[in-house]
Order: C-alpha cells, then structure tokens, then sequence
C-alpha cells in the first residue's frame, strides 16, 4: 500500500466483503490484518492513525449501525440481531447499543432516530450491506438538481403572493381538476407545498410534524413557514450535494412502515409530488384570472440569473 489511506480503504473494502458474505462478525482482527497484507501490531496502527479509531471499535461501531438497521427494517428478534453482530448474549448487546444510541434496542424499536453512530471518519454503514467511505471530491451547488429546488421554493412564495390578491371565496373554492379524496383548495394545496418542506425538515432531524395544523393556516401564516423552512431545506439540499451524500440514508418514521430514504430520494419524491400541487395552484390561479405565473415551468427560470427574476 502506498499510504495509510490505501491501507485503510483496502480494509474496509475488506470489512464490507465480509459482511456480504455475511461473516462479518466471526471476522478477527488478525485475519483482517493478514487480508490486507499487515502484521496485527502495525495494522492496528495504520488504521487507528487513518481512521481515529482502532479497527475493534470501528467494526464494532459499523455493526452496531447494522444493527440499528436490521432492528428497523426486519422482524428479527433482538436476540438474532445480537448474535448478527457478534455480541455473545442479549445483555452485552444491550448495553453497547443503548451507549451507542441512547437507548436500549427494545425501546429503541418503537421510537427510532438516525442509525449512523457519530464518528469524525464519517465512515458509515450504508443499507442494506456495504459501508460507505466520505467522497473525496464535491459536487458543485450549481447544479440542476439545486435549482428546481430553488424555483419550487421561489415558485411557491409567489403562488402565495399572487393567492393574496384573491377574496377569500375564491381561495377557498375546490378545485375540480383534483385526484386526491378530499377536495382541494388553492390555500389547502398551498399549505401542504409550504407543510411538505417543513415535515421533511422535521424528518430529516428526528423531530415530529403535526400535519393537521394545515387544515388552519392562513396564507400570511404560510408565507411565514416557508421564509423559515424554504431556506433551511434549500441549505441541507446544497449541503448534502456539494458533499456528493445524495445515495445516504436517513430514517423516516413519520408513518407506517418506519423506512429508510436516501437524500437523493427523497427531494425527488418532494419536487415530484409538489409539482402536481404546483400545477393545480397554478392553473386555479389562472382560472381567476391571475395568469402571470402560467404553468410553473421551471425551464426558463432554471438558466435566468438570480437578478432577472
């Protein structure tokens, strides 16, 4: 190897082989020094100066990861989930997951959080079976991706804007174009646009949403969410793409099943599903004679500076 770097790399490649094949937890630490070529003493070295972590507590951490995800996703018992991730009993497992976690697997199964355990290598498992290394390049934050987010919170705030014109019988009209099974309106649909990106902030951090306060809100009340959360989501979207973190996963355990969504998935659902809500407000809209927004399309204002609009 030509540096600690590679040695490392070659170890969790390793690591990750070996958990497809599922002989992860049986794996020594002498057998993965002699995988990649090192006496135990100057492995544990290599790794611990490249990883700031021994190898133990790097496998031991990784397969705790697995195992908050296996915990989540399957119907295994505690006890075969402890014995997957080599813990000889149901105590010892236990105790290193509710120091890892903040609370014992049980209790952890009901009411879960992030499965990645913090760790300054940023090194993580990465569902369903391999392990995730941090990107050593960036993607730049002026991408396609960044500005149909940008537009949809910008577009968003103006069907707002234009709604504001409207008396209140006309805001309140259903929508006769609709799929959904109960009517909506252009506020309805407004404040789920501007709801959808502050539940999806809440996800994304582990915190409750309480979609019902929709059904109330006025539109100065949702011009207010989304100067709030129209930004906060815009960074983490910027944020996990310049980082090249679109394929991480996050728990959702906002509805039934609890699921696991990657970064990239998830704003794709978002812009698909607020792009139908986008059209209708649109089109409603027009139908009260406020055409000036049109249909929403995002073509033209993808590619116009910030400063034109």
């Amino acid at each position: 190897m030509d540096s600690s770097h590679d040695t490392f790399g070659a170890f969790v490649e390793e690591l990750a082989s070996a958990m497809r094949d599922d002989e992860v937890s049986a794996l020594t630490g002498d057998e993965l020094a002699a995988r990649v070529g090192f006496s135990r003493f100057h492995f544990d070295r290599v790794i611990r100066s490249a990883a700031g972590e021994p190898p133990a507590a790097f496998r031991r951490r990784i397969l705790l990861e697995r195992a908050a995800f296996r915990i989540l996703t399957t119907d295994a018992s505690l006890l075969d989930v402890a014995i997957d991730a080599g813990y000889g009993s149901h105590e010892a497992f236990t105790r290193a997951f509710a120091r890892a976690f903040g609370a014992p697997p049980a209790e952890w199964r009901q009411h879960p959080g992030q499965i990645r355990i913090p760790a300054a290598n940023d090194v993580h498992f990465h569902p369903p079976g391999s392990i995730r290394l941090p990107s050593r390049g960036a993607v730049s934050d002026m991408n396609l991706l960044t500005r149909m987010v940008e537009h949809h919170i910008w577009l968003t705030g103006e069907m707002i804007r234009v709604a504001q014109q409207l008396e209140p019988d006309a805001l309140e009209k259903p929508i006769e174009i609709d799929v959904d099974d109960d009517p909506q309106t252009i506020r309805s649909l407004l404040a789920r646009l501007t709801g959808q990106l502050a539940m999806w902030n809440a996800v994304m951090a582990g915190r409750d949403y309480d979609i019902d306060k929709e059904a109330d809100q006025s539109l100065g009340e949702l011009r207010g969410v989304l100067e709030v959360e129209g930004p906060a989501f815009l960074a983490h979207v910027r944020e996990v793409t310049a980082e090249d973190r679109l394929d991480e996963t996050f728990v959702d355990a906002s509805g039934e099943p609890v699921e696991m969504i990657s970064y990239g998935g998830n704003i794709a659902h978002i812009l698909t599903f607020a792009a139908y809500r986008r059209t209708l407000v649109c089109l409603a809209l027009a139908a009260h004679g406020h055409d000036e927004l049109g249909w929403g399309d995002p073509r033209h204002w993808v590619i116009e500076p910030e400063g034109v609009r």
